[in-house]
């Protein structure tokens, strides 16, 4: 009987702190306005920060949508056509890598900071290094990620009235393989990643 009733006990006191921590669970959403080259994130509907992205440029667009961030990965390890760049500033991913559920398309940084504010990419949103590490240690896997097109009554709320786009400026993107690094979402040994697809084949290919 004793053991019964432990045994009950433990499994309702598992039970009350599920609940309590599902209520207690912040509800977390990336939200990209492709043509105001912004990005909010926002926490139970409120704005908790807005960064200036690097988005698609008109022949390789950006994904408009919603999905979830599926991966990330510290100092990933950039390799594409047989050529390999280790972590360090002359990655072209940068240093923090947010694979989305959107296959071969993720939010990084970059090593042509001017890139930022413009229409420059193969696709994905990239961010100046300290607003990537800055992005990446408030986020987790499994948040929305929500690709905005065009303007729309949402994104006034957000990011209220933006000036027109500048012109695009030539990408340098990308295929990823990620050096997996302590806190990513798989192990927290350093394994070599299955590769994330080369973007630029996806975009051409259609």
């Amino acid at each position: 009987m004793k053991t019964w009733m432990t045994s009950t006990l433990v499994k309702t006191a598992m039970l009350l702190t599920l609940q309590a921590n599902a209520q207690n669970a912040v509800k977390r959403e990336i939200v990209v306005s492709l043509e105001d080259h912004k990005l909010a994130l926002v926490e139970d509907g409120q704005v908790k920060k807005v960064y200036t992205v690097a988005v698609g440029k008109p022949t390789t667009p950006s994904p408009i949508g919603t999905f979830t961030i599926e991966r990330l990965v510290a100092n990933p390890t950039y390799q594409h056509n047989g050529k390999t760049v280790p972590p360090g500033p002359h990655n072209p991913v940068g240093t923090r890598w947010m694979g989305l559920s959107k296959h071969g398309y993720g939010i990084h940084g970059t090593n042509e900071p001017n890139s930022i504010g413009k229409s420059a990419s193969h696709g994905c949103i990239r961010l100046s290094r300290a607003d990537l590490e800055e992005l990446y240690s408030l986020v987790s896997v499994g948040d929305t990620v929500e690709l905005i097109g065009q303007r729309n009554e949402e994104t006034a709320q957000l990011f209220g009235n933006s000036e027109a786009p500048t012109e695009p400026t030539q990408p340098s993107l990308m295929a990823v393989t990620s050096m997996q690094a302590p806190g990513s979402d798989a192990n927290s040994t350093t394994v070599l990643n299955p590769p994330v697809p080369d973007v630029a084949a996806i975009v051409a290919s259609r």
